[in-house]
């Protein structure tokens, strides 16, 4: 006859096994499931050591290059117009042809909120010490400053949005100018950067001329007055798209009609009057002009691009021939940041290239 010690021993036994199922059950990994697809097996890489180390390689080579802005698009770059692909795969987050047109609509509508674009003449009605000049001079050095912290050319874009915003409607002296310009990339850098520089980093570059707490108000000033809309698109952001859809040539000639793109866009920043331009205006003249650099021989302006861009080559006359000045030096020849940052060897020389001293008026008719 069992004792009652054996009994509860028993019991006790019986209550051991079921916690351990239990736990062994909270346990579970995703290759023990077998209801999932792509999970029926153990993949590769887990049964080779070697081929796990080269998967690692890879997928920071990949993470890389999409951190390299001058060579690879992001994920609306590269929405490849490739319509007769009809085998879409969803799980490639950049394969986007069927809502790529969406998106461009919705950045469209973005681009024309009147709380995301600046006055054109604010300057005439609003300030008092700034000049045209003045701001060139500040958007010539906050190049400089993106260039020392490695900061990516969307952080540059919004930082000059920021300041355009903020001096619609704010009355600043000229002291205070280049606080706000430091300020609004701290801003910029926050939103755009994964590590961006430090309040102190900004005060740094400024030679001390303001310290941590002004820096730190007139972040919060500005905040205050853009009410938080941080988000906005810009010519960069435009651009990726167009010149992706351009380009003729090779691959090493794709690399260098991107980087003079990026170069006509970055010396429309210095351009007062460029404020009057929608950001995807800017961008497709920047396209329009790089075409016509490169490829003199051909038309500037296609059918694809037509349909793609939503513009004529009539509506982008007036912005071309302003980046033809720029780009000549009749217009802010002394702002050099630009310039230099595009004579390097890592941007194709793109500043260097020549180009005819006048565009064609009959580029511009229609066809």
């Amino acid at each position: 006859m069992e004792t009652r010690a054996a009994k509860r021993k028993a019991i006790a036994a019986t209550v051991s096994d079921i916690q351990d199922q239990n736990i062994k059950k909270q346990r579970l990994v995703l290759s023990e499931i077998t209801n999932l697809p792509n999970f029926d097996e153990e993949p590769r890489c887990v049964k080779n050591p070697r081929i796990k180390r080269v998967a690692a390689k890879k997928t920071l080579s990949s993470l890389d290059s999409d951190f390299d802005d001058e060579n690879n698009s992001k994920a609306v770059d590269n929405c490849s117009y490739a319509k007769s692909n009809t085998n879409v795969k969803f799980s490639d987050p950049k394969n986007c042809e069927h809502f790529v047109d969406d998106i461009y609509s919705y950045l469209c509508r973005m681009e024309r909120e009147g709380k995301r674009r600046p006055m054109f003449n604010y300057i005439e009605n609003v300030q008092q010490d700034v000049t045209p000049h003045m701001r060139g001079i500040l958007v010539d050095w906050l190049v400089e400053v993106a260039e020392e912290y490695k900061l990516l050319p969307d952080t540059l874009f919004l930082s000059t949005s920021y300041i355009d915003r903020f001096l619609s409607h704010n009355r600043v002296s000229k002291p205070k100018l280049q606080l706000l310009g430091v300020s609004s990339m701290l801003i910029a850098a926050k939103y755009e950067e994964i590590t961006p520089p430090h309040v102190e980093d900004f005060v740094l570059i400024t030679d001390n001329t303001y310290d941590k707490a002004e820096v730190v108000k007139m972040e919060a000033d500005i905040l205050k007055s853009l009410s938080f809309e941080m988000g906005n698109p810009t010519v960069k952001t435009f651009l990726r798209r167009f010149s992706g859809i351009s380009c003729e040539g090779t691959k090493a000639k794709k690399s260098q009609f991107e980087c003079l793109c990026n170069y006509l866009a970055e010396l429309s920043l210095l351009e007062y009057c460029c404020l009057k331009f929608l950001p995807s205006l800017v961008a497709a003249s920047a396209t329009f002009l790089a075409r016509y650099i490169m490829w003199p021989k051909l038309h500037p302006w296609t059918s694809t691009l037509c349909k793609s861009t939503g513009y004529d080559a009539a509506e982008l006359k007036e912005c071309v021939l302003i980046l033809h000045d720029l780009y000549l030096a009749r217009r802010g020849g002394s702002f050099q940041a630009i310039r230099e940052k595009y004579k390097q060897q890592k941007l194709k020389n793109v500043a260097d290239l020549p180009s005819p001293p006048r565009v064609p008026n009959f580029l511009f008719d229609e066809e």
